[in-house]
């Protein structure tokens, strides 16, 4: 499938879920509802788009630049900021122009200083190299077309040392039948089988490599094949 086109669909969808101000843009077993103990901004800007909560075992320490990617109205940043706290900040990018607008916007009407939304996409980040601590990803990284260089990004912009906690749709088994355009922006057809999904990891350079929780995505799913919610820790090695 062509990468532009599947790009296009997933900006699609997700504007239009912006602009409506909730949804669950991978289907109903996507939606993992956020912590109960959310900030304002933070619960103004949850649209019930995860399938984790990678942000609580990242272990946000305060003074860290934290990345969030795929950030959306911006929840997690919103989170991830006031955990780093005033002498730290957070950074939220997202390739939706409506979402990345209303991110900033709760920013700006609550008084969010110290979080920071751009404009981007994951394989071409417009961040610095080495100038992050902790990235974060929520049910986004199954969208991207293409992961490998998706992981290199998130190796090129962490410090050394740095480290990354993400969760994402997966798969175990296999599927039936070809990728369909029409099932990408729900998560399903850009879902890695989730040891080909570690396997792009460790080739990216990174090291101590967790993974877990694996939370079945599907109420009802064939035994052969499942879509899974899988949250993954590792680390840039330092220099």
């Amino acid at each position: 499938m062509d990468a532009e086109q599947i790009k296009l669909a997933v900006r699609s969808r997700y504007g239009q879920i912006a602009s409506q101000g909730s949804g669950c843009g991978c289907g109903p077993g996507c939606c993992t509802p956020a912590p109960a103990a959310l900030s304002t901004a933070a619960e103004e800007a949850d649209l019930g788009l995860s399938c984790g909560l990678p942000l609580e075992s990242a272990g946000v320490r305060p003074g860290e630049v934290v990345l969030d990617l795929g950030s959306g109205a911006g929840v997690d940043v919103f989170r991830a900021a006031e955990a780093a706290g005033p002498t730290g900040r957070a950074i939220g990018v997202d390739m939706t122009p409506e979402m990345v607008a209303r991110a900033r916007r709760i920013a700006a009407e609550r008084g969010v200083a110290n979080a920071e939304f751009r404009l981007g996409e994951i394989e071409t980040l417009p961040v610095e190299s080495a100038s992050i601590d902790l990235v974060l990803s929520n049910c986004v990284l199954n969208l991207v077309p293409d992961k490998s260089r998706a992981f290199a990004e998130i190796y090129r912009v962490l410090k050394p040392g740095g480290r990354f906690s993400i969760a994402d749709i997966v798969s175990a088994g296999r599927a039936d039948g070809a990728p369909d355009m029409s099932t990408w922006a729900d998560c399903a057809a850009g879902a890695l089988d989730h040891q080909v999904y570690l396997d792009l990891i460790r080739r990216a350079g990174f090291e101590q490599i967790e993974s877990g929780p694996v939370v079945q995505w599907e109420e009802e799913a064939a035994e052969e094949f499942r879509y899974l919610s899988l949250t993954v820790r590792a680390y840039k090695p330092c220099d």
